[in-house]
């Protein structure tokens, strides 16, 4: 049985979020407000720190949230979460993100290499000569 009513709204991390009583079609504020920071692309402990928990109780909530939303990745209970109006981004954010020129230099960061290369030359270059597969 489900029952209902308007839902009621706030802000957390640039989207809008919308929550109502248990049974019915709306999140708690819990949910909406994990939801959004996973849409806002936050990793549970951030989640954790921000909310005042524990990262499991984040990864808990958001298996639940996933499970209700029928979905199997985190990619997919923002869109269906987006569908359902559980959740919506602020239009200034979308505004600001589409005026800034250097949106696409800020988007990229360049790669950093964490390992030396060695070359494979050094290895080809050497022969042993009593080896049968030289």
């Amino acid at each position: 049985m489900q029952i209902t009513t308007e839902p009621t709204e706030f802000e957390c991390q640039g989207f809008t979020c919308r929550f109502g009583p248990r049974n019915s079609q709306w999140p708690s504020r819990t949910q909406a407000q994990v939801i959004a920071c996973i849409a806002a692309g936050m990793t549970h402990k951030e989640i954790a720190k921000l909310r005042g928990c524990s990262p499991r109780t984040v990864s808990a909530t958001s298996a639940a949230i996933l499970y209700y939303l029928n979905a199997h990745r985190a990619a997919g209970a923002v869109v269906e979460a987006m569908k359902r109006g559980w959740i919506a981004p602020l239009l200034v954010a979308l505004l600001i993100s589409g005026i800034n020129p250097d949106m696409d230099a800020m988007r990229h960061r360049q790669p950093t290499r964490t390992r030396t290369q060695v070359s494979a030359s050094r290895m080809v270059g050497r022969r042993d000569n009593g080896s049968l597969y030289a």
